[in-house]
């Protein structure tokens, strides 16, 4: 091929590239980080003959107060009227975000509910290389950044009547059953004292849900061989840019990135729980784009084991 055909062909070649690269950002800055889906799941981890149970499992609003179609996204999620709601934190994503999440979560908040903490209910994002993620080792993250009004969202929160399961263990009659739940501030802070609320599930209760934001091993582990049956976390925004056919590249986390999200098992001290991991309803304001994950809140269906 004569040199300047092939330079013709090299420079369309690049272009094609940069074209398509374009627009899959636009499509991934653009649509589908809006793209909010309703996602269900069947899991069977109550007695046998007991009603089923309705969890609606939200996470990682990471919400600012412009966004008013997020906002009313998760406002219509009230019509579900679920028995319960469990959120697995980073609500806020500025500083004046609280009485922008109090008021999409407001027909939520009607409903028996429980929460956790994340980073990003205390501290705001910052600027930063959002590509590191790829190559950086997961773990625990130091604190940075303005802090947020943490304790303005938990006052909403609670004054409500939802129950705040950072360090905490509590038992919740929903419906006809008897639910013991136990949960921990952010491990992704290294704030969680899981060693505070350990112990062997409640043989009375019907069942042992543990909840946390980051699903970090140790927790995981930790609340498994404690006889959780089921185990609800966030936090990894289901990978936020994955490969179709692959999946999830990271997940911040030590956990296997397989079960960046949704529903999988987990096994740990010779007991074994179900694990619902959510891709979350946002990202970063700093990184607001997502490609093959689409944000999400999930209905849980609890039935009887089979």
């Amino acid at each position: 091929m004569p040199q300047h055909s092939a330079l013709r062909s090299a420079s369309a070649a690049a272009g094609a590239l940069a074209l398509a690269g374009a627009a899959g950002l636009a499509y991934a800055s653009g649509y589908e980080v809006r793209a909010f889906t309703l996602r269900h799941a069947v899991v069977p981890v109550l007695p046998v003959g007991r009603a089923p149970l309705r969890v609606l499992h939200l996470s990682d609003l990471h919400l600012v107060p412009t966004q008013r179609a997020k906002r009313e996204w998760v406002r219509h999620l009230a019509d579900l009227r679920p028995d319960l709601v469990v959120t697995t934190g980073d609500n806020l994503a500025h500083v004046d975000a609280v009485p922008a999440v109090l008021d999409a979560y407001a027909g939520l908040l009607e409903r028996p509910g429980a929460f956790v903490l994340g980073s990003n209910d205390y501290w705001a994002p910052q600027p930063r290389n959002w590509a590191a993620y790829l190559w950086k080792r997961s773990g625990p993250t130091e604190v940075d950044g303005p802090r947020l009004p943490t304790d303005e969202l938990v006052r909403g929160f609670t004054d409500a009547g939802w129950v705040d399961l950072d360090n905490a263990r509590t038992r919740l009659a929903v419906r006809d059953l008897d639910l013991e739940l136990v949960g921990v501030d952010d491990p992704h802070l290294r704030y969680d004292r899981y060693e505070d609320v350990a112990g062997a599930a409640a043989a009375d209760a019907d069942l042992t849900i543990g909840v946390t934001h980051a699903p970090y091993r140790r927790t995981l582990d930790a609340m498994t061989a404690d006889g959780a049956g089921l185990l609800i976390a966030g936090h990894t925004h289901g990978g936020q840019l994955c490969v179709p056919g692959y999946g999830a590249l990271v997940t911040n986390c030590d956990l296997p990135r397989e079960q960046a999200k949704g529903l999988s098992r987990w096994s740990a001290g010779g007991h074994d729980a179900w694990l619902h991991v959510s891709a979350g309803l946002g990202t970063s304001p700093y990184s607001p784009f997502r490609f093959a994950c689409r944000p999400e809140a999930t209905l849980l269906e609890l039935v009887p084991r089979r």
